[in-house]
């Protein structure tokens, strides 16, 4: 427990000042383009190559990447270092060749991503953005290898900081747009030198990115020699393995698609209710398990993977629960303050420049129904975890594809339920209730592949903090009836006061309840920052 702390409290510093800076990022952008036609146009553009990235590297990264070179460091006479040369310099020689033809195939993805017409405003300043910005995939691919080496050493510094420098990057180039830029977030006036500076602006960011995780790589005595011996990288392994991750991969980003054209023709119809809306609650609700749970499992992915690898299956039962426990004990009452404070959030951060209040409020709403996703998605990624660790790839494709059916199919029906201007909130409840069930599925397999999880002790555990965080929530909800009855609506001022008393104050009233509880998870956390603060 102690190590797993120590850790994810590394991992948890760098990646909440990442994620913090992203707030900036998002709000500047907001603030530059707005969240209507520009700003839906960047995001599509912006989406492509992280869906691409994910069919073919991110999944396999965290799947079988991290659990094969494991292996080779334990196996191989040298440590792996030659095996992750080889891994290194294919991947490199790949991304280069797919960012090359995505670049060429800009039109046909953007047609893929959106209901625009060819030839339509949207669509043309979505292509040309596209093309600026798809470069970055062989950067961003090669950073991630990299990060995923650096992790297999128990180094989780650099991979978790090197977004900040992105983010720091990208910050400044929507700033200088802002004072440059000629067509601020009308889409009619914005020019082909407007759209370099968004697009070139946000593939240097991922540029720094990648820069820093090398440096970080050589630090710690990686020295980088190209090796093209394919035959040598156990590709036939890797595929043999990696197929059906790539399958789930396949899966999910179909079902992202879908949800990019539904919000895509809301948007249409309601300008400022399609993609950009979905996109940046997107990213606040991804906030928590960003700084939380990915700093939890990265900690564990490699401990679980040795454990299995030594057949000490008490350790992973252990290791899961550790992690299930500690990511929920901050997870639960997180996800009740989004339910309640969604607009309160987004305003202060949206409502300004090209983007109004009324826009920033419907961010704030949809982050609001997001906020039922938060603890089964954030369950959902361990239990995938628990059978990668077995090198089985094969069950979360049939998981993966059973809970993107039941999500694409909640969408399509509430997307012809709802009036357009609720569209895009019926896409995060169809994602909330979609993993709801796929985590009931997957707990469900994972607990016979491994005997048991502990169901019942996780499960009094979760009612213990769901109990402790339920004043945290009244507190929140009574500051905002007062609030916006005192002052008639939330403004930026008033936001933050319901912040300051709903969220700041109400964080502080769990952790004294969690507390005088007793929930373990609470008081590891309390008692380390506590100790942080005495030094």
């Amino acid at each position: 427990m102690s190590r797993m702390l120590r850790a994810s409290a590394i991992m948890a510093a760098g990646t909440m000042v990442s994620r913090v800076t992203g707030f900036v990022r998002t709000m500047v952008l907001a603030y530059a383009i707005g969240t209507a036609a520009l700003g839906d146009s960047y995001n599509a553009a912006y989406a492509i190559p992280y869906s691409i990235l994910d069919l073919l590297l991110l999944g396999v990264l965290s799947s079988v990447v991290v659990p094969m070179i494991v292996r080779a460091q334990h196996q191989d006479p040298d440590g792996g270092r030659a095996y992750e040369q080889r891994l290194l310099t294919i991947s490199t020689v790949a991304l280069v060749v797919v960012a090359a033809v995505a670049v060429l195939a800009a039109p046909l993805l953007i047609d893929l991503y959106t209901v625009w017409a060819p030839g339509s405003k949207r669509f043309e300043v979505g292509v040309t953005l596209a093309r600026f910005i798809l470069p970055q995939l062989a950067f961003f691919g090669v950073g991630a290898v990299a990060g995923a080496i650096l992790n297999t050493r128990d180094r989780y510094g650099a991979p978790m900081w090197a977004p900040v420098l992105n983010n720091l990057v990208v910050i400044c180039v929507f700033l200088a747009y802002v004072v440059v830029g000629s067509g601020g977030g009308d889409i009619d006036k914005v020019t082909d030198g407007d759209l370099a500076l968004l697009g070139l602006g946000t593939t240097a960011g991922i540029v720094a990115q990648a820069a820093v995780l090398i440096v970080a790589l050589k630090r710690v005595g990686f020295s980088f020699v190209p090796r093209l011996d394919v035959w040598n990288a156990r590709l036939g392994e890797m595929t043999k393995t990696g197929i059906w991750t790539i399958g789930y991969v396949v899966v999910t980003q179909l079902g992202f698609m879908l949800t990019v054209n539904l919000a895509s023709s809301a948007g249409d119809v309601v300008p400022g209710h399609g993609i950009s809306p979905y996109t940046l609650a997107f990213q606040l609700f991804q906030l928590p398990y960003g700084v939380i749970g990915v700093s939890v499992i990265t900690a564990m992915l490699p401990r679980m993977s040795r454990a299995v690898a030594e057949e000490r299956f008490d350790d992973v039962r252990a290791e899961f629960g550790s992690s299930v426990r500690m990511i929920c004990a901050l997870m639960v009452p997180v996800s009740l303050l989004l339910m309640v404070l969604g607009p309160a959030i987004t305003v202060p951060i949206y409502g300004h420049g090209a983007n109004s209040v009324a826009d920033a409020v419907y961010i704030g709403n949809v982050l609001q129904v997001y906020g039922l996703a938060l603890v089964p998605f954030s369950v959902f990624q361990l239990l995938l975890r628990v059978f990668y660790s077995f090198g089985d790839t094969r069950t979360p494709v049939f998981v993966g594809a059973g809970t993107t059916a039941v999500n694409a199919g909640l969408m399509v029906l509430f997307y012809s339920l709802l009036p357009a201007r609720y569209a895009v909130m019926g896409l995060a409840l169809a994602y909330a209730i979609a993993y709801a069930l796929g985590g009931v599925t997957a707990w469900w397999l994972a607990s016979r592949r491994v005997q048991g999880l502990g169901g019942w002790t996780i499960g009094m555990a979760l009612t213990r903090m769901y109990l402790g965080a339920l004043p945290t929530a009244v507190l929140a909800l009574a500051a905002v009836w007062v609030v916006t009855t005192a002052f008639d609506g939330l403004g930026f001022v008033n936001s933050l006061i319901v912040l300051g008393v709903g969220g700041g104050m109400g964080l502080l009233l769990y952790l004294a309840i969690a507390h005088r509880m007793r929930i373990p998870e609470v008081n590891s956390i309390v008692g380390m920052v506590a100790r942080r603060v005495g030094r």
